[in-house]
Order: C-alpha cells, then structure tokens, then sequence
C-alpha cells in the first residue's frame, strides 16, 4: 500500500469510523467509593486541566474538520471531535459524582488559529500523553490505586484515545505525502519538532496542575501505594509494553507511533548499559 495513495486514505478512515463504540457518560456503571479512595481521587491534581484539556481537543477537532474538503476525512475527523466532546462529558459526570474540584476556565477560540496546524499540534500532542499515560495507568492500575470499576470506565477513554492517534498519525503520513513530503525521513524530522513543541505544553500543564492544586503533596492521600513504585525506568518499561500490546489490536495495513516508543527503547538500552557497566566496575573494585 502506498502511503498518501487513494487506498491508504479509504483504509485509515474506514477503520476508524468503524471502530466507534457507542455509551452515555451518565449510565455507566459508576463505583460507590469509600473515603480512603475518593482522597485519593480527589488528591489527583491534574482533573482540571484534563477537563479543559479535554474541552480543548473538541474544539480544535470541531474547528478544523469545518474546513477539511475531502468527505471521507471529514466524516472521520467530525466523529473525532464527537469523541472527544463525550471524553469531557465523562470528565464532567466523574466531577458532579465525586465532588471533585475542577472547574471549567474559558477557551481560546480555535476560530482565531490556524486550524489545520492547531489540530496537527494537538495530534502529536495526543501522542505524547497516550504513550506516557498508557504506562502511567497501568502502573496505577496494577497497584490498585482506585477500584477496579473505575479503572474500567477509564479504559474506555484509552481504548478511544489510541485509536486516536493510529488515525492521527496514518492522516499526517498521507497529508504530508499528498504535499510531496512521503519520504520516511522528512516525516521523522516534522515528528521531532512537534514532539518538542508537545513535551512543552505538557509540562505547562503539569505546572498549572501543581498550581491548582495549592501546592498539597500528593501522596498525602495515600498516592504512595502508586508512587512508590514509580520510577523512571519503570515508567519507561510499561510505556513501551503497553504501547505494544494496545497497538496489537490494529492490523499491519496501519501505520502506528513509531518515534516515542522507538525513542523509550533507545533510553531504556542506555540505562541498562550503565547498569552493566556500574556493575563491572563494582566487582573489579572489590
């Protein structure tokens, strides 16, 4: 299959559009929480940034698939958008039922960006949190952070966001290829620079996060059952595994994120390298 080719574009879109699931945020089974789990819950100092992030996404997705011409990209990046307005939705049920704090700030109009740069932005940026978040859930999920129910909901909204980014990335490939840019080299150099661009907005996130949260230790709630375990190497470990096994649910005819895992990699053989080495010259010291 040639990527950016008639073919690729029918494979990509039609993949996604069948792929939706419907649910209503409000039936879902939703646990009762003892107090020791609602601190916990409560004490995560990122639900308002989430929520407005969330928020965000629906609105620079909404905003650019009004200006796309192909019907087929459009139908796919309008459901999208549709997708991406219920993962706020969910946020907002979650809120109202745990009485979490986080409200809702005012959004920037997407109507005053660049619609197609800002939806390529978010894109990659989308990237980023999932490969990173799919390490962090589990880590969290694995220690039992919060109940088993509640990790259940939020598999739902991995599941969503990791056929976001396979439909992202396989538009990006063949965007860049239908403007003569289908060389797997030039697409490596655009993905480095909007990957950087991503890692600064989510430490601005992370930063207001902390911010919002008044500057409460998180682990005071008992967050050091989850961070405890949590180092960077580990992360690093389940990040890659579980980007393996999720993207083991698409075929091979789909293109999947290559630079952040391949990146992981690269790291984790350093780290173990000097591992091995720190370990040599301890033996030969002694």
């Amino acid at each position: 299959m040639k990527i950016g080719s008639e073919e690729h574009k029918e494979r990509f879109c039609r993949h996604f559009l069948a792929t939706h699931r419907r649910f209503d945020p409000a039936t879902l089974a939703w646990p009762d929480l003892d107090e020791a789990a609602l601190g916990r819950l409560r004490a995560i100092p990122f639900w308002q940034e989430v929520l407005y992030t969330e928020r965000r996404a629906e609105a620079i997705v909404a905003a650019y698939a009004a200006t796309i011409a192909d019907p087929l990209i459009r139908d796919a990046v309008t459901l999208q958008g549709l997708e991406e307005a219920r993962h706020a939705e969910l946020l907002r049920v979650m809120v109202r039922r745990y009485g979490i704090a986080a409200e809702e700030r005012p959004l920037d109009d997407p109507a005053n960006s660049d619609q197609r740069r800002a939806f390529t932005d978010f894109g990659y940026g989308e990237c980023l949190d999932s490969f990173l978040g799919f390490g962090v859930f589990k880590i969290a999920r694995r220690s039992g952070f919060l109940p088993e129910p509640l990790f259940e909901i939020f598999d739902m909204l991995m599941r969503e966001e990791t056929r976001h980014i396979v439909f992202f990335v396989n538009w990006m490939a063949w965007d860049q290829a239908t403007r003569g840019r289908s060389a797997r080299w030039l697409r490596a150099i655009a993905a480095a620079g909007y990957y950087g661009g991503a890692i600064g907005r989510l430490l601005g996130t992370i930063r207001r996060g902390r911010r919002a949260n008044d500057g409460k230790d998180f682990s005071a709630t008992q967050a050091s059952v989850f961070l405890d375990a949590f180092t960077f190497r580990a992360l690093a470990e389940e990040c890659c595994a579980e980007h393996d096994r999720r993207m083991g649910e698409f075929g091979p005819d789909l293109l999947q994120p290559r630079f952040l895992p391949t990146l992981a990699r690269v790291v984790l053989a350093g780290l173990r390298l000097g591992t091995g080495v720190r370990a040599v010259l301890r033996e030969r010291r002694a």
